[in-house]
């Protein structure tokens, strides 16, 4: 992304955003200068562009949405990463969570199982020149092996389970988000009891062959789809 020439004429905007953020726990400086230097409105249907800094989740078309800002932050924030890494994002999506991605990491790989978006995402990404993403169409619980092993991977979709094809693309030392059903997430990262129905955002870190799993926050994303998620007709 060109950082520092956008041309718009919502930069105060994008500006509140980050303040907000910043009284919302975001305290990565990386995380928040990406959101101060990446254009929402492009990312938003055009009608929704006056609502695309509120810090709100919008929707997008095909039942999907652009998350919550505050929880793509969150999301980033957890990762703690330090601006070499390969990053596979899960759930393209608009393209936004993708786009913040590239201003923290050396290069994103963002898998989308919808066609019709990954276009509207790659179009929406060279708008705001974006350079360090690829958009590939496919099942995001299979992750995207030609690419891995990825020092990050990020799970925009609430899972039964953590997706083993995922797991075994994580590079050692790999931490990998996403939110689980309540029911799934291990008794020893659990800290309460979880309430049924709930979904919980939980860092998985990879040592060797082994995964530890930490429950981080509540959480509420549409269900994640594919060969080792939830079937369509589940959704």
């Amino acid at each position: 992304m060109a950082a520092g020439r956008l041309t718009d004429t919502y930069g105060g905007y994008r500006s509140r955003l980050v303040e907000e953020l910043r009284r919302n726990g975001i305290r990565d400086l990386a995380v928040l200068r990406a959101f101060g230097e990446t254009p929402r409105h492009l990312f938003v249907p055009e009608a929704l562009c006056r609502q695309a800094y509120e810090d709100t989740s919008l929707p997008i078309g095909r039942g999907q949405t652009i998350s919550q800002p505050t929880t793509q932050a969150h999301y980033m924030q957890a990762l703690a990463l330090q601006g070499r890494e390969r990053v596979l994002e899960i759930g393209t999506g608009s393209g936004y969570q993708a786009a913040l991605l590239s201003l923290v990491v050396q290069q994103v790989v963002s898998v989308e199982r919808v066609p019709e978006l990954a276009e509207r995402a790659r179009e929406a990404l060279e708008k705001a020149e974006v350079t360090a993403v690829m958009v590939v169409v496919g099942d995001g619980t299979l992750g995207w092996a030609p690419e891995s092993p990825y020092d990050a991977i990020l799970v925009a979709a609430a899972s039964p389970t953590v997706p083993e094809p995922l797991k075994r693309q994580l590079a050692e030392g790999g931490r990998l988000i996403l939110p689980l059903e309540a029911s799934s997430v291990p008794p020893e990262a659990r800290g309460t009891q979880p309430k049924a129905g709930r979904q919980v955002l939980v860092r998985v870190t990879r040592h060797g062959d082994k995964f530890y799993a930490e429950a981080l926050r509540d959480a509420q994303f549409v269900p994640l789809i594919g060969r080792h998620g939830f079937a369509p007709e589940e959704a």
